[in-house]
């Protein structure tokens, strides 16, 4: 057994994602638990960090003490299935983010079901949104992110600007998005048995959580895969092989150059779920591929720059 598949053993054991239970001891548990982590794993850049509130939703402004790049901005959404994450567990994939890129990220404290469903987090998404666009940062040079079921926060977000008619970010970066909440895909049973992070069981849960009972989870509103991808802007999409969500990456990846827009997709053959968040080598590998494939885009995107 090599290293990478001894610390995913790990993952696993330590996991309560990779369970099927979802009832109210067992998140506020796995909530407890996410936050302890965040703080042990959360590099230590040379960087400042302001809290402040967009209505009554706690935000973070993340930014290099020295040669921060003021023009572009991030804002990005944390995974957790929609039931846990914070600021603390956003701050992890933030901070990498902004000491790679140079660029601010702001991250945001979304409502979190089982005591907001749906469309709370989507709500709180828009608010943020408004507000940084509304004066802030033109919205060509917002790059949009997120993981998991941030990544869906995110997708879901996007796909209702263009149905509005509004203006859209310059480029989303997505790690491991979440989808599809069906959980039809057939990497659920391909990787069912090796994923550390994820079950299908509980992504189903996770998904009855948010959107309800009874609701139709093929419906863009919670699947944004089955959206519309007309117009959608630059995606650039990192999954690891060995994850059950690694079919949502590439039908996405599919579905948006097939609706004419552009889409690269990484896949990290030794990767799991988000593994960008953990402290191994790949992960350091994944997010200077991603820096290197933002800078390109930004420097050669005149539709971003003459804004």
């Amino acid at each position: 057994m090599n290293l990478n598949e001894t610390f995913m053993k790990a993952i696993k054991a330590v996991n309560m994602m990779s369970g099927s239970s979802t009832d109210e001891e067992s998140i506020k548990k796995h909530r407890a638990s996410v936050e302890k982590v965040s703080k042990l794993v959360t590099p230590k850049e040379d960087v400042d960090i302001e809290r402040f509130k967009v209505g009554e939703i706690d935000c973070e402004a993340i930014r290099l003490k020295e040669g921060f790049n003021p023009h572009y901005v991030i804002l990005y959404a944390h995974g957790g299935g929609y039931l846990s994450g914070g600021l603390d567990y956003a701050r992890i994939l933030a901070v990498k983010m902004t000491a790679a890129t140079g660029f601010p990220t702001i991250t945001f404290d979304y409502k979190l079901a089982p005591e907001n469903t749906y469309p709370a987090a989507l709500e709180d998404i828009e608010a943020v949104w408004s507000q940084m666009t509304g004066g802030m940062v033109l919205p060509g040079h917002v790059i949009l992110a997120g993981d998991s079921a941030g990544g869906n926060l995110v997708l879901c977000h996007t796909q209702k600007l263009i149905k509005e008619g509004r203006d859209l970010p310059g480029k989303l970066v997505l790690f491991s998005p979440w989808a599809d909440m069906t959980g039809e895909a057939r990497s659920y049973e391909t990787n069912g048995d090796i994923d550390p992070v994820l079950s299908k069981e509980f992504v189903l849960d996770a998904a009855r959580t948010y959107a309800g009972e009874g609701a139709d989870l093929s419906n863009p509103r919670f699947s944004p895969l089955f959206g519309d991808f007309e117009g959608f802007p630059s995606t650039f999409i990192m999954t690891g092989k060995n994850e059950i969500l690694i079919d949502d990456s590439i039908r996405l990846c599919d579905r948006i150059n097939e609706a004419g827009g552009k889409a690269v997709l990484d896949i990290e053959e030794r990767g799991w779920h988000v593994y960008q968040q953990s402290p191994v080598r790949i992960a350091s590998n994944a997010i200077k591929r991603l820096s290197a494939h933002i800078a390109e885009e930004i420097n050669g995107d005149q539709r971003i720059n003459e804004q």
